[in-house]
C-alpha cells in the first residue's frame, strides 16, 4: 500500500506520462489531490482536475509552448518530474550520429529544456520541487542498452547535482532517482529470450521493480517530508551494487 500524501492544489507536471514510471507517477499525484499535467509525445489521457499536453521535449519551442499552456491553465508550476526517456541497444560502431542525437535529445536535452523553462516560475515564488530520472545504467553500465543511453543517464546525475546547487538559495529542491530494471513497456521491449531469468538472478530482491515502487520514491522526494533533501541521487534498484 502506498503512503497517502496530500498534494492538494499543487500543480505537478509529469514529463513522459504516457507509459511506465511516468504514467504511474501521474496517476498517483492525481490520487493525492494534485492538479496533474501529463506530458508525452502522444498526448496522454487527461486525469481528473488535470491537463494532457502533447510535446516533444527535445524541441525547445514545443517545451516553451507546453510550459506556457500549463501556466495559462493553472497559474503556476510547483513540481516537475522528468520521466521521459527512450532506449536503444547497440554497440558503438553500430550507433549512428542520428541515433546518438535522438537518445541524448530526449533523455538529457529534454530534461534541460523542461527545467530551463520551469525554473523561472519556481524562482518567482521561492518554491519548487524537481525530480529527474536517471538509471542504474548511469551509475555503472548496462547489458541491455547502448552507450548513448548510458551516457545520457550518467549525465543526468551531474546535471541534477549542479542544478540543486544553483537553485538551493531559491528554496527549490532538485533530486534524482536511479531506477533499476522496472517492469515497463520500455524494459519489455529490450528483453531477449532468457533475459528475464537473468534479471531475477542478478537483482538481490529477486525481481524487477514495479512502476509504483519507483513512483513512491518520487512522491516522497517532492513531499514536505523531504524538504531538507536536495542534490541527492537515490538508488531504487533492488539492492544491486
Amino acid at each position: 500500500m502506498s503512503i497517502q500524501y496530500n498534494f492538494k492544489d499543487k500543480v505537478v507536471v509529469v514529463i513522459g506520462a504516457g507509459s511506465g514510471i511516468g504514467k504511474k507517477t501521474a496517476e498517483m499525484f492525481c490520487q493525492a489531490g494534485a492538479r496533474t499535467v501529463s506530458v508525452s509525445r502522444e498526448g496522454s489521457q487527461t486525469l481528473t482536475d488535470g491537463l494532457a499536453v502533447k510535446c516533444d521535449i527535445s524541441d525547445e519551442e514545443q517545451v516553451k509552448g507546453m510550459v506556457d499552456e500549463v501556466v495559462k491553465r493553472f497559474g503556476t508550476i510547483d513540481i516537475l518530474v522528468n520521466c521521459a526517456a527512450v532506449n536503444q541497444p547497440g554497440k558503438i560502431e553500430d550507433i549512428s550520429l542520428k541515433d546518438w542525437e535522438y537518445v541524448l535529445g530526449v533523455n538529457l536535452t529534454g530534461q534541460f529544456l523542461c527545467c530551463k523553462y520551469v525554473v523561472p516560475i519556481m524562482k518567482q515564488k521561492k518554491y519548487g520541487k524537481i525530480v529527474n530520472i536517471s538509471s542504474i545504467a548511469g551509475r555503472l553500465r548496462s547489458t541491455l542498452s547502448g552507450i548513448h543511453y548510458v551516457t545520457s543517464k550518467a549525465a543526468v546525475i551531474g546535471f541534477t547535482r549542479q542544478l540543486a546547487y544553483e537553485l538551493a538559495p531559491d528554496k527549490i529542491n532538485v533530486n534524482a532517482i536511479c531506477p533499476g530494471q522496472t517492469d515497463t513497456p520500455m524494459l519489455r521491449a529490450s528483453l531477449k529470450p532468457g533475459d528475464e531469468e537473468k534479471l531475477k538472478q542478478i537483482i538481490p530482491l529477486g525481481k524487477p521493480a514495479s512502476p509504483e515502487q519507483q513512483a513512491n520514491v518520487i512522491l516522497f522526494l517532492v513531499s514536505d517530508e523531504a524538504d531538507y533533501i536536495t542534490g541527492s541521487i537515490i538508488d531504487v534498484n533492488g539492492g544491486q551494487l
